[in-house]
């Protein structure tokens, strides 16, 4: 017996294609973001591309997440009008959602770690959103479902990020970076070098790679000894991290449900001096300041090339450029805070620097 549709139902339904149409509607006026190439001397046979998602109008990579999260809600039918939105996030996802949720006329929650950058804080605030600050970073996925429990639709990016994206198409980052790739001298890139926050990234670039039936590696970079460095090389997700980080948004203390194992063909771990000293010498090369991960990628990305050069190989590496460098200006861009934290940045710049001129990248002595 089919059940007559109410009054409510039908406004429901109504505001529904509404916000599906203003989603689309930004889609279409956000574009793509750019694929800048660099080239250095110590690597004449490898270029550099350096996908530059800090232009989306969020500042950061997670613009594409909180699409594709607050899309999955709608057509599933758990986000309804006027229903308080929340996330677990340390800040870029956060400020992202809080973007949207504004676009749509939500209220929004952002779960964050006390510890999060004062920057980034801010900017949720700024879009109208409210951060629920959680002392123990190990406490944000509860706080976040205790606020769910109450009424609020949990986006949940930890739990949904590698489903709510489309890894076939539908102008994901790896169908993107292809397309921009296409007239390059080298349209398949030897690796395609990525972080892990959620995992979402990392299984839809791997599987892209796959259903295309390219040769492209996808190397994660990840902060020295993090959950997913652990997990990966044992295959265990109950594997944790053994030492913290510094870096925000990626390097987890557990492996989340969204990595996926098998589309990562290598796992290079970085220090956080060295993640630091490689955004600040992206600044330089690039004039822009990107965030710590942008850092860790391109850190990565010169071990990557190293290697290649050294078997002789020639080809393309592709990697992230993550968010906006002026969220981390209180941090990792203060040489104060830097030295309060034990992080002596020089020997990572040398070892950059002679790098980027010999094409041989060697962590300074005592450096893992």
């Amino acid at each position: 017996m089919n059940t007559p549709t109410t009054r409510s139902d039908s406004a429901a339904r109504a505001w529904v294609r509404n916000a599906l149409a203003l989603l689309e509607q930004e889609a279409t006026r956000s574009a793509d973001t750019h694929l800048l190439r660099l080239d250095f001397p110590g690597f004449p046979d490898i270029a550099f591309y350096f996908k530059d998602e800090a232009s989306h109008p969020t500042g950061s990579l997670k613009h594409r997440l909180a699409r594709s999260l607050y899309l999955y809600a709608l057509c599933n039918g758990r986000l309804q009008p006027g229903q308080t939105v929340v996330d677990a996030s340390s800040g870029s996802t956060a400020i992202s959602e809080a973007w949207f949720a504004r676009l749509l006329g939500l209220p929004f929650i952002a779960v964050m770690p006390a510890c999060t950058a004062p920057q980034k804080i801010l900017d949720v605030q700024a879009l109208g959103g409210q951060c629920d600050l959680v002392e123990d970073p190990a406490q944000v996925h509860a706080r976040a479902a205790e606020h769910a429990a109450n009424g609020a639709c949990h986006l949940d990016q930890f739990g949904l990020a590698e489903r709510a994206t489309d890894w076939r198409g539908n102008n994901n980052i790896a169908e993107s970076i292809l397309g921009q790739l296409h007239r390059e001298p080298q349209p398949e890139p030897s690796w395609i070098v990525c972080g892990v926050g959620t995992g979402g990234t990392s299984a839809t670039i791997g599987r892209y790679l796959r259903y295309r039936r390219m040769d492209t590696r996808l190397c994660v970079a990840e902060p020295a000894g993090s959950g997913y460095v652990h997990g990966w090389r044992e295959r265990s997700r109950d594997a944790v991290a053994s030492r913290p980080t510094r870096i925000e948004g990626i390097g987890r203390p557990r492996v989340e449900p969204g990595f996926i194992f098998d589309v990562v063909d290598d796992v290079i771990e970085v220090e956080d001096a060295a993640s630091i000293a490689a955004a600040l010498q992206l600044e330089e090369l690039l004039g822009t300041r990107y965030g710590g991960s942008s850092g860790t990628n391109f850190a990565a990305c010169l071990q990557l090339a190293s290697d290649m050069r050294a078997r002789g190989e020639r080809g393309s590496i592709v990697t992230l450029l993550c968010d906006r460098g002026k969220r981390y200006q209180q941090t990792l861009f203060d040489p104060g805070w830097r030295d309060a934290h034990g992080l002596d940045i020089a020997p990572w710049q040398q070892s950059l620097a002679t790098a980027l001129a010999t094409g041989t990248f060697t962590p300074p002595d005592g450096s893992s």
